[in-house]
C-alpha cells in the first residue's frame, strides 16, 4: 500500500472517487444482519497458541520471505491449501494465476497466484450467491532481502484462516437445518456465502505506482469483471457477487487505530466497532490499548473525505464494489522495515483481531443460533481457573 507521511492517506481524485460516490446513498446491507447474543459472543475463540510465532499452526509457517515466484511463496501457498484441505474440506479452493513484468525484473514475466477459498450453501447455483469477501495479501517485499512482513500481511492471513475455522461448523449446522426443514432455495433473494481471497503481488517491486503494485488484485478484478455467469443468474459477473470486500492489512502491532474510511460502508464499520465494544465490556479481549481499535463508531457523515489509502481494494472499488478497509492510520512504526517481524507482533492484539473479525463474519452469515454458547458464569469460572478453552 502507498503511505503519505504528510497526509497519512494517499489521494485519488479521478475515476475511483466517482466510483465511490456513485454509491453514496448505499448505507445498509442488502440482507438481514443479526447481532450475536452475549453467550455466543463469549464463545468466539481467540486462537490461542495457533498464533505463536515459532510453533503456531496458523501463523508460524507464514513468517518467512514470500516474494512472488520464490520457494518461500510456494511454501506459504501450500500451507494455506493444506490447512483448508485437512481442516475445512467443505471449502472449495480456486487458483487465479497471472504473470506480469515488473520494474525490478525487466522483461522477465513474474508469476502471481491468488488463492480463493469459498463456502457456499450446498444447494446454491453458480451465479446466485452473494459473498462476504475477506481479503489479505500474502506476498512480501522484494527488497530489502529477507523482509518478513509480519503485519504486512502474515498476521492478517493467519487471522482469516482462524475466521474460516471459527464459522465453519456453525455454517454446516445452519445449512443442514435449512435443508432438513425445506427452508432453502426459494429464489426470493440471493443466497449468502463467504469467500477468503489471499492475494499475491500487492507490494511494489521498486516504487508504488498504478502499474507497480497490486498485481494479483488487478488481474483478479479484471477477470471477475469479464467472466459471465449463466443466463438467469442473480449476478451477471463474479465481481457483482461481492456483497462486501473486507480488506485486512498492517494488523498485529500494539495500539492500532483503524478509521472508518468510506461513508458508503460506515454501517459495516459500525457493526464491527460494536462487536469490539461489546467484547471489551464482556472482558473477552486481551490487549489493553490506549483507545479502541475502531474509534470511529460515532463518526458523523460530514467527516468523510476523498482521501484513502491505496491497497488491494482499489481495482475492486473502481468497479463499484463496497469496501471496508481495515488498515491502521498511522501505519505501525515497523512498516516496510526489517523490524516488521514476528518478534514485534503484539500477540494479544493479533488474537483480539481474530476474535473481532470472526464475530463480524458470524453476524453477517447469521449463524448465531448455531455457534457454541458460553454463559457469564462459565466465562468467570474459566478466567478464575486461569484456563481458556480455545478452538
Amino acid at each position: 500500500m502507498r503511505y503519505s507521511s504528510n497526509a497519512r492517506l494517499s489521494l485519488r481524485m479521478g475515476h475511483l472517487f466517482l466510483a465511490l460516490t456513485a454509491f453514496l446513498f448505499h448505507v445498509a446491507p442488502s440482507h438481514a444482519y443479526t447481532q450475536l447474543d452475549d453467550d455466543a459472543l463469549r464463545a468466539i475463540p481467540s486462537g490461542g497458541d495457533d498464533f505463536d510465532i515459532a510453533s503456531g499452526s496458523l501463523l508460524a509457517p507464514i513468517l518467512i520471505p514470500r516474494v512472488p515466484g520464490t520457494e518461500g511463496s510456494a511454501r506459504v501457498q501450500e500451507h494455506f491449501v493444506s490447512f483448508f484441505r485437512d481442516n475445512l474440506p467443505e471449502w472449495t479452493v480456486e487458483w487465479h494465476n497471472s504473470t506480469s513484468k515488473t520494474p525490478a525484473t525487466g522483461d522477465e514475466e513474474k508469476p502471481f497466484r491468488n488463492l480463493i477459498f469459498r463456502r457456499d450453501p450446498p444447494w446454491a447455483k453458480v451465479g446466485d450467491v452473494g459473498r462476504l469477501t475477506l481479503v489479505a495479501h500474502y506476498d512480501s517485499m522484494y527488497k530489502p532481502e529477507g523482509f518478513i512482513g509480519a503485519t504486512d500481511s502474515a498476521a492478517p492471513c493467519a487471522m482469516l484462516m482462524h475466521v474460516a475455522r471459527g464459522v465453519d461448523a456453525a455454517l454446516t449446522k445452519k445449512w443442514e437445518t435449512m435443508q432438513a426443514s425445506g427452508d432453502f432455495g426459494m429464489g426470493l433473494e440471493e443466497e449468502v456465502g463467504v469467500q477468503i481471497l489471499l492475494l499475491d503481488g500487492e507490494e511494489a517491486w521498486v516504487r508504488w505506482s498504478d502499474t507497480d503494485s497490486v498485481y494479483g488484485s488487478r488481474a483478479l478484478a479484471e477477470s471477475w469483471e469479464t467472466e459471465t455467469y449463466p443466463a438467469m443468474s442473480v449476478f451477471k459477473h463474479p465481481i457483482h457477487s461481492i456483497s462486501l470486500f473486507v480488506l485486512l492489512d498492517l494488523l498485529g502491532a500494539k495500539d492500532p487505530s483503524v478509521p472508518s474510511y468510506f461513508r458508503t460502508t460506515h454501517w459495516a464499520y459500525r457493526n464491527m466497532a460494536k462487536i469490539e465494544d461489546r467484547m471489551r465490556n464482556l472482558g473477552m479481549l486481551e490487549a489493553e490499548p490506549d483507545d479502541m481499535f475502531l474509534p470511529d463508531m460515532d463518526k458523523p457523515s460530514t467527516d468523510f473525505r476523498r482521501a484513502f489509502i491505496e491497497d488491494d481494494h482499489v481495482p475492486f472499488m473502481a468497479r463499484g464494489v463496497d469496501i471496508l478497509h481495515m488498515i491502521p492510520a498511522p501505519f505501525p512504526r515497523v512498516w516496510h522495515t526489517m523490524d516488521d517481524n514476528g518478534e514485534n507482533l503484539d500477540l494479544p492484539t493479533v488474537r483480539d483481531w481474530a476474535r473481532i473479525v470472526t464475530a463480524f463474519t458470524a453476524e453477517w452469515l447469521e449463524i448465531g443460533d448455531y455457534l457454541p454458547k458460553k454463559s457469564e458464569q462459565e466465562a468467570k469460572r474459566e478466567l478464575l481457573s486461569g484456563h481458556k478453552t480455545e478452538l
